[in-house]
């Protein structure tokens, strides 16, 4: 199944959506969602290497001796802290408020230094800007990927859809195994997500598998903003760098192509 659906809020504790290893669509990824009552905590030495993502509330972690207390209250007009950590790493979470917290796991061989990444640390860019009519103008953050993580077996980023536009886009594919989570503002928005020639209705709290080099456009029904949460795992030989476009619709991306109503033929 590529499409997993969840209507009601997320219980408290670790819900998971997608593990390692499992016979249908494997992503190579353990995701979930970890949830805490304020004042709850959640402690653990990793198995694999893992990476939590705050979606909201107030939290501390401590890793190592290290403490890093980190805030959100919107997922989309702020960026995003993360803790990001190697297996065999000595973890406690501590929720200041109630909180709700991605969490990705992989196996990884290789030992880092486990950091984390406040919102600030985060690479936030307007991309698409100038080209397409706007009609495909998004946010797009990365948190880490090869260029300041270059032992870790994830890349990992979010980006903001405006209302009635494309992201994803020109279409494009990559080898490795790719996970999206979807979050909608209004909640009960939706968008559509598109795995080569299939089309899946997305929304809030909406899981995507994106496996078998599959062509992934989004998109996002006016009036509603989009978030997606996205994690993409590195094959051994052949780390994610850049995508692949659909040679057909390349020409989109440069700022001087003629789009209707400038174009006749």
């Amino acid at each position: 199944m590529d499409l997993i659906d969840r209507r009601e809020p997320y219980d408290f504790g670790y819900t998971p959506i997608t593990v390692e290893g499992e016979p249908e669509n494997d992503t190579m990824m353990d995701f979930g969602i970890l949830k805490l009552r304020a004042g709850e905590e959640h402690a653990l030495v990793t198995e694999k290497e893992v990476a939590y993502l705050l979606l909201a509330g107030s939290v501390t972690f401590t890793f190592n001796g290290e403490e890093a207390k980190a805030t959100r209250t919107s997922l989309f007009h702020e960026s995003c802290p993360c803790l990001h950590v190697p297996a065999g790493t000595d973890v406690k979470i501590i929720a200041d408020s109630e909180v709700e917290i991605a969490v990705t796991a992989t196996t990884n061989e290789k030992t880092f230094a486990a950091k984390f990444y406040s919102a600030e640390d985060t690479r936030s860019e307007d991309r698409g800007k100038g080209t397409m009519q706007e009609t495909s103008t998004r946010i797009v953050r990365t948190i880490f990927d090869k260029s300041n993580a270059p032992d870790s077996n994830l890349v990992l980023g979010e980006v903001i859809n405006y209302p009635g536009k494309w992201s994803s886009y020109p279409p494009h594919h990559h080898p490795q195994p790719e996970i999206y989570h979807y979050r909608f503002l209004p909640e009960h928005g939706f968008g559509v997500c598109m795995l080569d020639d299939d089309f899946l209705k997305v929304t809030h709290q909406s899981t995507v598998k994106i496996v078998r080099d599959q062509v992934h456009p989004q998109t996002t029904a006016p009036g509603y903003a989009m978030y997606y949460l996205w994690v993409i795992r590195h094959i051994d030989g052949d780390p994610y760098i850049t995508p692949t476009f659909d040679p057909v619709h390349e020409w989109v991306r440069d700022p001087e192509a003629k789009i209707f109503p400038n174009r006749r033929d």
